[in-house]
């Protein structure tokens, strides 16, 4: 299934649900410098949101999204350094090119409030009150 987001002026392209055998025929023509690995996009994403949110943040691997440029789509991840991970909190995007992160002040604040959000339930969860 291949599923079109408007974001502004951008579209987006998903591909989700890929079949293991059959034909496919995708044709798909985005030219850019790859000067940023998935690996590289995973550790500036890591480091962003450790600096900017909180040092519990962990980022996982990579998606290459296609839009009007080239993006990893790297997933945030909350994780207690005892119990290990809790959830995905947003995603952060890293420029294939250029190695920029198009995050908004209000993006940050939404994936620090799902974090706070996610720590607390856990925590009230894993250590009632008395």
């Amino acid at each position: 299934m291949i599923r079109g987001m408007k974001e502004g002026q951008m579209t987006e392209i998903l591909l989700e649900q890929i079949p293991k055998i059959g034909k496919i025929n995708l044709t798909i023509q985005v030219s850019t410098e790859m000067n940023y690995s998935a690996e590289v996009a995973r550790r500036l994403a890591g480091r962003f949101v450790a600096n900017e949110i909180s040092y519990l943040l962990r980022a996982g691997e990579p998606n290459l999204v296609v839009s009007d440029r080239l993006y990893w789509r790297v997933p945030i991840l909350l994780a207690f350094p005892t119990t290990g991970l809790l959830g995905t909190v947003g995603t952060v995007d890293v420029d294939v090119e250029t190695g920029r992160i198009p995050i908004t002040p209000a993006e940050i604040n939404e994936m620090t409030h799902y974090a706070e959000s996610l720590a607390a339930a856990y925590t009230t969860t894993e250590c009632p009150a008395p």
